[in-house]
C-alpha cells in the first residue's frame, strides 16, 4: 500500500480548485444527457423518416439502457482499477463518437445499434464522478458536490431542447447529433489538461485545500482489496440503494425519453413552444439537483448526522416527485407543465442524496469500492431505465393517453420512499466492510 503522510499544517488559504473541478464534471453530465435527450427531441421528427411506431420508437429509446445497465458494474470496477480522470475521459469520448455516427442513420435497426454502443460509453459517467467526488471533497462536502454533477443531468436535458429544436428547425435533425457530439469532444480536451486523479498531484492545489480535503485521513493511493461478491450481494443495504435508486430512473427517465413526444402529442406544443416552455421542467431540476445536495450537507452538519440529512431529503424529493401522476389529469396544459416542474425539482433533489451514497456507505482510502458500488447500484437502477419508456410507449398505444403511463411513475416514486424508510438502514461508511478482502494479508 502507497501512502503519503500529511504534511505539518500550515495557516495559508486554501484554494478551491476542487469546485473548479466539479463543474467540469457537470459540464460532462451536461453533455451525457445532451446526447441522451438528443433522440427524445428528434424523434418526433425522426419517426416518419425511418418508418418507426410509438412501440417501436419506446423500444429504442429503452435500448439505450439495456446496455447502460449492463456496463454499470464493470465501468466501476475500471474506475476503482484506473481511476476518475482516464475512465471519464475515455468514455466521453466514446459517447461523442456514437452520438455523430447518428446522424448517419437510416433505418431503425441502425439506430438501435447506436443507441446501444452509446449506453456502453455513457455507463462510465455517475460511476467515475462519484469516485472523483470522493477524491477531491471531504465527507461534510459529498452531498454539496453531488448535487453539482447531478445538476448536469438537468442541464444537459434543459440545454438540449432549446439547442436541438433550433438546430433541427433550421438544419434538420441529423445536424443536431453532430454538433452535441463535438462538444463532448472539446470538453475532454479541457478535462485532459485541467484534472488529477489526486488532489496532491495538481499544481492548482496548494497544501491547505489538500489537508482540508483529507480531513485528517491519509493520502492512500492503491486498492488493496478483493470484492467479496457473495458477501456483497447478501448485503440488504446493496440492494435498497438499487431499488431505491431504479423508483428514481423510473421516474426520471420519462423526462429524457417521452417528455417531448407527450407535449408535441397531447398538450399539442408546436416546435417553438416545445423549445421555449419545455425547458421549465429542466430549470426546476437543476435548481432541486443543487438544493438537495446543499440541504442534505446542511442538515447533516447541523447535529443530524448524515443518515438523517440524505434521507429527509431523499423521502421529501420522491413525495414531491409523486406529483407527475397528477400531470396526466390536469385540464389545462400549463397545469401540467407545472406539475411536471415540480415533479423534476423533488425527484432531482432526492437524487443528489442518492448519488452520495455510495462515498458515504463505503469504506475509505486503499480500501475504498466507490465505483463498484455506484456501479451496482447504477446498474440495477437502470433497469428501470430500460423499463420505463416501454411501459409508458405501451399504456399510451393501448389507451391513447400518457396519463395512465404518468400515473404508474407516481406509484413507483412512492414505493422509492418506503424502501429508503424502511429497507436502507443506517448510513456509515462500515456497511460494506465485510464485503471486501484486503489483498496485502
Amino acid at each position: 500500500m502507497s501512502s503519503i503522510p500529511l504534511a505539518i499544517s500550515t495557516t495559508e488559504k486554501p484554494t478551491r480548485y476542487r469546485w473548479f473541478l466539479v463543474a467540469l464534471a457537470f459540464l460532462a453530465i451536461i453533455t451525457n444527457y445532451m446526447d441522451r435527450a438528443n433522440l427524445s427531441i428528434a424523434l418526433p421528427y425522426m419517426k416518419a423518416d425511418l418508418n418507426l411506431s410509438s412501440s417501436e420508437a419506446g423500444f429504442i429509446l429503452g435500448a439505450f439502457f439495456w446496455t447502460y445497465a449492463l456496463f454499470q458494474i464493470p465501468a466501476g470496477m475500471l474506475v476503482d482499477r484506473f481511476g476518475a480522470k482516464v475512465v471519464l475521459g475515455v468514455a466521453v469520448v466514446w459517447w461523442s463518437a456514437f452520438t455523430m455516427a447518428t446522424s448517419l442513420v437510416q433505418t431503425g435497426a441502425g439506430l438501435l445499434g447506436l443507441r446501444l454502443m452509446l449506453g456502453v460509453g455513457e455507463a462510465g459517467a455517475f460511476p467515475a464522478a462519484t469516485k472523483f467526488v470522493e477524491r477531491w471533497f471531504p465527507r461534510s462536502e459529498r452531498g454539496t458536490a453531488t448535487g453539482i454533477y447531478d445538476s448536469g443531468a438537468r442541464g444537459g436535458t434543459l440545454i438540449a431542447l432549446p439547442l436541438c429544436t433550433a438546430i433541427i428547425g433550421a438544419w434538420g435533425w441529423q445536424t443536431s447529433f453532430i454538433v452535441t457530439g463535438l462538444i463532448g469532444i472539446i470538453w475532454v480536451i479541457v478535462w485532459k489538461f485541467a484534472a488529477t486523479e489526486y488532489p496532491s498531484q495538481s499544481k492548482n492545489v496548494n497544501q491547505a485545500e489538500v489537508e482540508h480535503i483529507l480531513d485528517g485521513t491519509k493520502d492512500e493511493r492503491i486498492s488493496t482489496v478483493r470484492i467479496r461478491w457473495g458477501a456483497l450481494l447478501k448485503t440488504r443495504q446493496i440492494w435498497a440503494m438499487a431499488l431505491g435508486l431504479a423508483c428514481q430512473s423510473y421516474v426520471i427517465y420519462f423526462f429524457i425519453t417521452w417528455y417531448p413526444t407527450y407535449l408535441v402529442n397531447e398538450r399539442g406544443f408546436s416546435l417553438l413552444q416545445l423549445g421555449f416552455f419545455g425547458v421549465l421542467p429542466g430549470i426546476a431540476g437543476l435548481i432541486g439537483s443543487f438544493v438537495g445536495g446543499w440541504a442534505s450537507d446542511k442538515i447533516a452538519n447541523s447535529g443530524y448526522g448524515v443518515s438523517v440529512g440524505r434521507k429527509v431529503c431523499i423521502v421529501a424529493g420522491m413525495v414531491l416527485g409523486a406529483s407527475i401522476g397528477l400531470a396526466g389529469f390536469a385540464a389545462q396544459a400549463w397545469l401540467a407543465l407545472a406539475l411536471l416542474s415540480l415533479a423534476f425539482f423533488g425527484v432531482s433533489a432526492a437524487t443528489s442524496s442518492m448519488l452520495a451514497l455510495p462515498a458515504d456507505m463505503s469504506p475509505s482510502g486503499s480500501k475504498s469500492i466507490v465505483g463498484t458500488i455506484a456501479g451496482f447500484q447504477n446498474s440495477i437502477a437502470n433497469f428501470a431505465g430500460i423499463a420505463s419508456p416501454v411501459v409508458i410507449g405501451y399504456l399510451k398505444d393501448q389507451t391513447g393517453s400518457f396519463a395512465p403511463g404518468l400515473l404508474s411513475a407516481s406509484a413507483v416514486a412512492l414505493l422509492g420512499c418506503l424502501i429508503y424508510v424502511f429497507m436502507l438502514g443506517p448510513i456509515k461508511p462500515d456497511v460494506f466492510t465485510h464485503a471486501i478482502e484486503d489483498r496485502t494479508k
